[in-house]
C-alpha cells in the first residue's frame, strides 16, 4: 500500500511531489519495426528520496502517516456535537 503522507506547516493531504529512485527487472520485448513493449516488470527495490508539499512548497515539514492517523485528521475540523453548528 502506498504510503501517504501530511504536510505539518499547512495541513495538506492530497497534493505532494514525490521523488523515488527504483531499481527494475524487466522483459524488454521488440518488434520488428523496432518498437519496444516492456512486459514482466518487477520492482527489486525503491527508495523515496524526497517528498514536499505542492500546496506550500515546504519539504521539511511532510511526514509520513501512520496506518489510521487518516481518520483522525479527516475529523479534526469538525466541531464537537455539543457545539452550535454541528452536525
Amino acid at each position: 500500500m502506498p504510503t501517504r503522507y501530511r504536510c505539518t506547516a499547512c495541513g495538506n493531504l492530497t497534493r505532494f511531489d514525490v521523488v523515488s529512485s527504483r531499481r527494475t527487472r524487466a522483459f524488454h520485448h521488440y518488434t520488428v519495426g523496432g518498437d519496444l513493449h516492456v512486459e514482466d516488470e518487477t520492482v527489486l527495490d525503491e527508495h523515496i528520496d524526497e517528498v514536499v508539499c505542492r500546496w506550500c512548497g515546504h519539504g521539511r515539514a511532510v511526514e509520513p502517516l501512520e496506518d489510521g492517523a487518516l481518520e483522525g485528521a479527516a475529523g479534526a475540523g469538525a466541531s464537537p456535537p455539543d457545539q452550535p453548528g454541528a452536525t
